[in-house]
């Protein structure tokens, strides 16, 4: 690792008492700081356009008990002067245990700005770090007499933008991700915000008909691209922005949806408004209404700021991974890429269940009695139906097989808040869980462990300790985590500061049993894979499941790179090959994409984790195409974004670790595409067996999906491959070096 520390002079930044300025290592980036009156002000530039108008930083504290100067608590909103300020650069290269690239380069111009308040005694830190992508910058608290312990009531970092961008966003929520992105001016929002919430989730919480989640991307009318989204969310409550526009008369005092979290409505802010087309930070409560309770030294997450005059910059940015703390984990040797399938789609489309038995409309653990059940005959987590896709994974070269639906409590495990819902150690009686976790084993296969807690997690993490015993016990070396449902302790929503800290609890606990951990339903990833890598994927948006129920665009998966993923991998469980449900099951639905883009899933999205999320008769039935997926490495050595629109269309080339081996992929919406790739990333001198997988002539997302085509070619450095992706499509390419 290589690491620099520098001083720097009035050339790179300027320092004086009216304002301070800092600019990127590249100089395109341009952050200024400066005290409007009394309230810390900032505002940034790129190329020397103007990105975020000046906006106002600030925290109102609650009056409470608790806090350091109890009742007689200020808020940290204005008062302030400037003390002091410090600037340094920093370029560094670390390892990434898995990631898109072999190296990640840490290079920005910080600045750190001590603030006093008078009226106090109380002086924070504003530190802000420049890079050539963008910024990020936190709220520090070193302790101090007047500041020990305080209570946040509400975070009010301001986001000023320019003008009416068009804007992909998700209804902000307390409880779901899972929604579907909107596309719309800024200024459509409101109007566009009740039809946009997915009222049928099993906890929804919005608080403003303009609130947004992050990471949400942005583009102006002159062609930036703009995305706002924060890093490394420990021990703090996850961030959402709440736009004042034109009818905003104040900000947000009510609370709708129909999570059973019990949150009092938020006071009024007492400070005016920000100008229209402002954004303005908004944290997740817990059941008191509060949002943070904070003890010194401490800091807040970085609010990140990324732009750029190309789309792919946003897709290849590191930014938030490196705003995150170095890896935490002495030995990493244990976490490792992971290629599985699994007992889980026969369920989710309805064939099949999670349940053992019909009889029992209650069931209470310990005391239940499986022995005297009839089963119902629909329960997949069974021995033998294991035992098949065991066979199919080792025949086929993946490397896990997750089964759902394996342990005691499935009867009555939803929506009924309960406490004591799973123990995770206590198999159904057609589950054997030590003759298949032998079995898998002598077939070189892993068995991965399914944890849905229901959001009960007191029973959790009473439970933890035996989970992952029993885990160890057995040769698991991975876990699926879920939390459908309302959160226990009652009250509490999912992204609220005790939340954000439970997820980090079982990652933790997790390491301490080299288990790797996906997790489902759990807060917006921030970059915290790089501290702690054995967090190999969450879901933490609307996955392949949702192309069950009802269905999402084909544009979906051609804009969670631009939001979702800036934050980290998802588990987004592609390849899903049988797109007409109705041809298997008695589900009506249809998966929107076509079968050659569903291939595409596994170079567009990236993760070291990836299903092969179909059913093994579904894959038998087209085995050609499955060899991409057999082939399709999960983790890389480089990457290299070709093409990007968000929500259009994204292609990718990314070359296998430890290999010289590389695979495209390209994905598109409901419009099609035509890709002209240029293969100028390939080793001088070399050949390269090249396979296309691609839309056939006539493929269609809805009336033509299994249309495909496999052509093989010898190609070089410097050729050019045209592909036509079909509406909802896309293609697939390896490129395996002689």
């Amino acid at each position: 690792m290589k690491r620099t520390l520098l001083s720097f002079a009035c050339a790179l930044f300027a320092l004086t008492a009216a304002a301070q300025e800092v600019a990127s290592p590249d100089g395109n980036v341009r952050l200024k700081f400066h005290v409007d009156g009394t309230r810390p002000t900032y505002e940034l530039a790129y190329k020397g356009r103007e990105v975020v108008r000046p906006s106002h930083l600030g925290l109102e504290l609650a009056r409470d008990k608790h806090a350091s100067k109890g009742q007689r608590e200020t808020d940290l909103m204005d008062g302030f002067s400037i003390a002091g300020s410090e600037t340094s650069a920093v370029d560094e290269t670390w390892r990434p245990v898995c990631g898109e690239t072999a190296t990640i380069r840490n290079r920005y111009n910080e600045l750190a700005v001590t603030l006093a308040q008078q009226s106090t005694g109380r002086h924070i830190i504003v530190r802000f770090r420049v890079y050539d992508d963008g910024i990020g910058f936190r709220y520090e608290f070193p302790q101090q007499d007047s500041l020990n312990y305080f209570i946040i009531r509400e975070e009010r970092t301001e986001f000023a933008m320019t003008g009416d961008h068009k804007a992909w966003w998700l209804p902000g929520d307390y409880d779901t991700q899972e929604q579907e992105t909107q596309e719309s001016r800024l200024s459509e929002i409101r109007g566009m915000f009740d039809k946009a919430v997915n009222w049928g989730n099993s906890s929804i919480a919005v608080f403003s008909p303009t609130g947004v989640q992050t990471s949400l991307q942005m583009k102006t009318d002159d062609g930036l691209y703009i995305n706002i989204h924060e890093a490394a969310c420990a021990d703090y409550a996850t961030m959402h922005l709440e736009l004042v526009d034109a009818e905003t008369s104040h900000l947000s005092t009510g609370l709708r949806g129909h999570s059973n979290a019990y949150t009092p409505a938020p006071q009024p802010s007492p400070y005016p408004l920000p100008a229209p087309m402002t954004f303005v930070s908004h944290l997740t409560p817990d059941a008191t209404g509060l949002k943070g309770f904070m003890q010194t030294p401490c800091s807040t997450p970085w609010r990140t700021v990324m732009v750029s005059d190309d789309a792919r910059d946003m897709l290849s940015s590191d930014l938030i991974l490196n705003l995150n703390e170095p890896c935490a984990i002495d030995d990493t040797s244990w976490i490792h890429p992971t290629k599985y399938c699994g007992v889980w789609w026969e369920m989710i489309v309805g064939k099949s269940s999670w349940n053992y038995t019909d009889d029992f409309p209650s069931v209470q653990l310990g005391n239940t009695d499986y022995a005297k059940a009839r089963p119902n005959g629909r329960h997949a987590a069974n021995t033998e139906n294991v035992k098949r896709y065991i066979d199919f994974a080792a025949a086929n070269g993946l490397d896990q097989v997750l089964v759902e639906g394996w342990n005691t409590g499935w009867e009555d495990w939803a929506n009924m808040w309960k406490r004591d819902v799973f123990d995770f150690v206590t198999p159904y009686p057609d589950f054997d869980i030590k003759a298949l976790n032998e079995y898998a084993h002598s077939k070189g296969v892993r068995l991965m462990m399914h944890h849905e807690t229901s959001s009960s997690t007191q029973n959790y993490e009473r439970h933890l300790a035996e989970a992952f015993g029993l885990m160890n016990r057995y040769g698991y070396d991975a876990v699926k985590t879920g939390y459908v449902g309302d959160i226990i302790p009652r009250g509490d929503h999912h992204y609220s500061q005790s939340m954000n800290n439970h997820y980090l609890h079982v990652v933790k606990e997790a390491a301490r049993h080299r288990v790797m951990v996906n997790a489902h339903e759990a807060t917006r990833p921030t970059g915290l894979c790089r501290t702690y890598p054995n967090l190999v994927g969450n879901e933490s948006a609307r996955g392949t499941e949702y192309e069950a129920f009802a269905g999402s665009r084909p544009d979906h998966t051609c804009i969670l790179p631009f939001t979702r993923l800036q934050g980290g991998p998802m588990d987004y469980t592609p390849g899903i090959f049988e797109t007409q449900l109705k041809n298997w099951s008695d589900n009506p639905n249809f998966v929107h994409t076509t079968l050659a883009g569903q291939l595409a899933l596994y170079v567009t999205m990236y993760s070291p984790l990836q299903m092969a999320a179909d059913l093994p008769e579904n894959y038998a039935r087209y085995m050609d195409a499955f060899q991409f997926i057999r082939d399709v490495a999960c983790d890389w050595d480089d990457s290299r974004y070709l093409e990007a629109e968000p929500a259009d269309y994204i292609t990718v080339a990314r070359k296998a670790k430890g290999t010289d081996n590389w695979f495209v992929g390209g994905k598109c919406d409901e419009n099609g595409h035509r890709s002209n790739i240029r293969l100028d990333f390939l080793d001088e001198g070399r050949r390269y067996e090249c396979t296309i997988y691609a839309d056939a002539r006539g493929a269609h997302y809805e009336h033509n999906p299994k249309a495909y085509v496999i052509t093989k070619k010898t190609v070089k450095k410097g050729d050019v491959l045209k592909i036509t992706e079909a509406p909802g499509g896309g293609f697939a390419v390896s490129l395996m070096a002689r």
